[in-house]
This record gives C-alpha cells, structure tokens and sequence, in this order.
C-alpha cells in the first residue's frame, strides 16, 4: 500500500469516525439527555454494564461537537456515580475528547477549526498565535481555569508548533481542577464553592 493510499485510508476512517459522532450526538440531542439530568441518568442507567463506557463516550461526543452543552453532563456525572468514579468519568471523556480534538485539528487545519469554533471567540483569541511560548503558558492557564472556552482552544492549539506530547501533557495536568471546580458550581453553587476554598 502507497503513503498516499495509507493517508487516504486514514482520513477516510477519521472522518468516518467524526460524521459517526455527529450522528450519535444527533441522535443524543433527539433524545432529549443533554437537555434533563434526569433522562441522561435513566439512559445510562439502563446499560448497567456499559454505563461508565456510555458516558464517557457522551463526554468525548460533547467536547467534539460543541453545539452540545457540557455543563449538563458534567454535573450528571457526579450525580450518576458519586463524586469519585463521575469526577474520574468526566476527567477522562473531557481528556480524550480534547485530544481527538487537537488531532483532528492538526489532520485538517485552519478549515475544521473556523468550522467548529464561532468566529467571535476565534478572533478573541487569535492573537494568542502569534507567540509560541506566550501561547503554551495562557493556553496551560486558560485549560487549569474552569472559565475558558477548552474545546475551542484546543483546536486554535492545533495551529501552532505546540507538540502532541506537550499538548498531552497540558490537558492530563490542567484538566482536573476545572473538571472538578466546575462539576462543584453546577452541582451546588459558587457559595458552596467558596466555602469550599475557605
């Protein structure tokens, strides 16, 4: 088999892959579990032995697609497995998710990303580009605070020189206090937060 046939071959499954998440995430929405707490509880509950499995692949499915909001899912997971096994859940859905992410990113370039990130928040952090370190320090910043656009920054990381392995690196290390931080404000507010902090 030739480069050029293995690269098609691998684009072709790649993005065969993405349309099929697409398609799930549809199906997802049409469902209504992104929507209530309580459908998503009762459809992953009814898969007993896959439950875990099911909603990591819910957490990859919504940092991928961003028309899908996290925020339920995260709070779902902590209410669906108890604060250790939903914040372990939630941790690795949201890593693999920002990591196919990247890939996906550096696979197709400029084109996938404008596609998947609103053009407001591409020009809010374009600028960001222009520096490689400045960029590996506030995008390391922006992931370890519960308050950035992840998803879309991970994709604008995509375009610049950062490594697979730092960009790895970045997103296992950061990603747990904001996971964690915001699994906490959804569940029970900023005051229990703060007293949390306190």
């Amino acid at each position: 088999m030739s480069i050029t046939t293995s690269r098609r071959l691998i684009n072709l499954i790649s993005l065969s892959g993405f349309f099929a998440l697409i398609v799930l995430a549809v199906y997802f929405y049409y469902l209504g579990i992104f929507d209530d707490i309580q459908k998503l509880q009762d459809f992953v509950s009814q898969a007993v032995l896959f439950g875990p499995l099911l909603f990591i692949l819910i957490q990859i499915i919504q940092v991928i697609v961003p028309v899908i909001p996290g925020g339920i899912s995260l709070a779902a997971g902590v209410l669906l497995f108890g604060p250790i096994s939903g914040f372990i859940y939630n941790y690795i859905g949201i890593c693999l998710g920002s990591i196919i992410l990247f890939w996906l990113g550096r696979q197709y370039g400029k084109p996938i990303v404008l596609r998947l990130v609103n053009e407001k928040t591409y020009n809010k952090y374009r600028h960001w580009l222009d520096n490689q370190k400045r960029f590996d320090r506030l995008f390391a910043i922006a992931i370890f605070l519960p308050i950035a656009p992840d998803d879309a920054l991970c994709l604008m990381a995509s375009l610049t020189q950062i490594s697979f392995k730092k960009f790895t690196w970045i997103i296992l290390f950061a990603k747990p206090a904001s996971v964690f931080l915001y699994s906490l404000v959804l569940l029970y507010g900023g005051g229990h937060l703060i007293q949390f902090l306190l």
